[in-house]
């Protein structure tokens, strides 16, 4: 694994797209098209903005697999997943394929067994995510499943994780926030090729020194991308504060 620090959220999420973008390409003209995961939320503003602003990436070519989403919510509603991604990247870059989770589905597990079909045929070049302040990763909140080999899975979002979400804008009120949600697994995550990571800000600070400095542990679920033989995390100086 590999950290690197920069001044900014700008600077950061602006390499992180730089590694992306470079990666995409590689797998674009390696073998004429390219898989990636991408996740969500604040702390990927400034890369996702950066990203869709890469010059030479064929995004005709490329297929887009969606990390998590909460269950329950529609497209239309402002903490929906699948809005910001059309919002930020797929209606400004257009991949070729988008796999979208249906929040809404009348039988999540059904939709996971859906997702779970489609992506199985599949080997992801690069997962562009972010970590929780509690460490999870997508939403395997802690104490995270380890150990299961479905793609897709059902879990129940823990209360840091809520707070979060409520404490970032989406939700007008902590009761708003769904308690479930489905989310790509963390075997799945550890599958992709590459891995990139972006985590800027001051309040990841704890859930980075947790993860990539402590135990490797269920409780602090990014604390797994440090067995992942391609990860680059990417932090800005106040997110990497807590450091040795």
């Amino acid at each position: 694994m590999k950290i690197e620090v920069f001044k900014t959220k700008a600077e950061c999420g602006g390499a992180a797209a730089d590694r992306g973008a470079e990666i995409l390409k590689q797998a674009i003209a390696y073998k004429g098209r390219a898989s990636f995961i991408v996740a969500t939320g604040a702390s990927q503003f400034d890369f996702m903005k950066a990203l869709t602003q890469q010059a030479g990436i064929e995004w005709h070519n490329t297929t887009m697999y969606h990390l998590d989403e909460y269950i329950g919510i529609s497209e239309d509603h402002p903490a929906s997943f699948r809005r910001y991604l059309k919002e930020r990247l797929v209606n400004v870059v257009h991949p070729g394929t988008v796999h979208f989770i249906l929040g809404e589905a009348a039988d999540p597990a059904a939709e996971c067994r859906r997702m779970n079909d489609i992506i199985s045929r599949d080997k992801t070049d690069v997962a562009f995510v972010g970590i929780g302040e509690n460490g999870h990763l997508a939403f395997n909140d802690p104490p995270a499943d380890f150990d299961t080999e479905l793609p897709y899975i059902i879990v129940e979002l823990d209360e840091a994780c809520r707070q979060q979400q409520f404490g970032e804008g989406w939700f007008a009120s902590l009761e708003e926030v769904p308690q479930t949600a489905i989310s790509m697994s963390i075997k799945q995550i550890l599958k992709s090729a590459a891995i990139i990571c972006t985590v800027p800000d001051e309040r990841k600070a704890r859930a980075v020194k947790q993860c990539f400095e402590g135990e490797i542990s269920t409780m602090h679920p990014a604390s797994i991308l440090r067995k992942h033989p391609d990860t680059y995390v990417y932090l800005d100086e106040p997110a990497a504060a807590l450091l040795s």
